[in-house]
């Protein structure tokens, strides 16, 4: 295979928890993926104010991050989160489509570097930031 094609990638969907949360593929640069988690009521953390929780988030940007190595890298090489600090800025807004984007921004011959954010409809008003480290298995 000549480079990591995301698209892809994720045509036939997510398996996993992945399929189970409903994440799809949105878009993909250079360095970069995002993906986008459908608003469901099984992702509800909080009944009373129909908020998605904050694990199904947690999933959607530690695959962006994921993708985002895979295509740096230009290829599908096994990789372990290592450290995913996110910072949640407000919650997300009940009914909307929130988009995850991850971004591979150094990588070293064991380590990629990533970082991201997420919202549910204008880039310019996230409601989490993420940072990270992953651990990249197999040689150059």
């Amino acid at each position: 295979m000549d480079g990591f094609d995301a698209e892809r990638f994720t045509r036939h969907g997510f398996g996993g928890h992945g399929a189970a949360l409903g994440m799809r593929y949105h878009a993909h640069g250079a360095d970069w993926a995002e993906l986008a988690l459908p608003y469901d009521e099984k992702l509800i953390g909080d009944p009373a104010s129909g908020v998605i929780a904050s694990g199904p988030i947690i999933t959607m940007m530690d695959m962006a991050a994921s993708i985002a190595i895979w295509i740096r890298r230009a290829a599908f090489v096994p990789h372990a989160t290592l450290d995913l600090r996110v910072d949640y800025l407000r919650p997300a807004t009940p009914g909307k489509t929130v988009i995850g984007r991850g971004e591979c921004y150094r990588l070293t011959r064991s380590i990629a570097f990533v970082r991201g954010q997420a919202h549910d409809g204008d880039p310019a008003d996230p409601l989490a930031h993420v940072a990270g480290t992953f651990m990249v298995l197999g040689s150059w």
